[in-house]
């Protein structure tokens, strides 16, 4: 790396990414396939798990901008893609903790609650939107990390 900041970026970008692999493509499906594992418990342990790694991909997002702001600060010129890639990661975290998690929320009270069978049969609309995010965060970080690492 160039620079401190690009190392800083880079390992939060890299770590980033590999929490969210890890956790919403890996994880999060397997859960619900494991043996004993009702609708409820998986909802249950969902929401405290998303709730932990969002809070996580802040406080990387947070040291990602913070790694750019040092790289600007170098005589380095990096790709300005960089700071693009990242800033639509971000965005990406805002909308889904800001505009979908909500939704999400009230859906999983509805089943955890146990009023009725209709938030049971019906699939939320609001996890496709979160799943979306989630592979644009992905393929955003994807980029990012190559875009620093190819820079380095």
């Amino acid at each position: 790396m160039s620079t401190f900041g690009a190392g800083q970026a880079l390992a939060a970008v890299l770590v980033w990414l590999g929490m969210v692999i890890a956790i919403s493509f890996i994880e999060a499906p397997l859960k619900f396939t494991a043996p004993g594992v009702t609708l409820a418990i998986g909802l249950g342990i969902g929401r405290k798990v998303f709730r932990a790694l969002n809070s996580v991909e802040a406080i990387l997002g947070v040291v990602a901008v913070v790694g750019l702001v040092e790289m600007a600060r170098s005589t380095v010129d990096y790709p300005v893609v960089i700071t693009i890639a990242v800033a639509v990661a971000i965005v990406c975290l805002l909308a889904q903790v800001v505009g979908v998690r909500p939704a999400l929320t009230r859906r999983s009270n509805e089943v955890l609650a146990g009023d009725g069978t209709t938030a049971q049969d019906r699939r939320s609309n609001a996890h496709l939107f979160y799943v979306g995010f989630e592979i644009v965060k992905v393929v955003a970080l994807i980029i990012a990390g190559a875009c620093l690492l190819a820079h380095g």
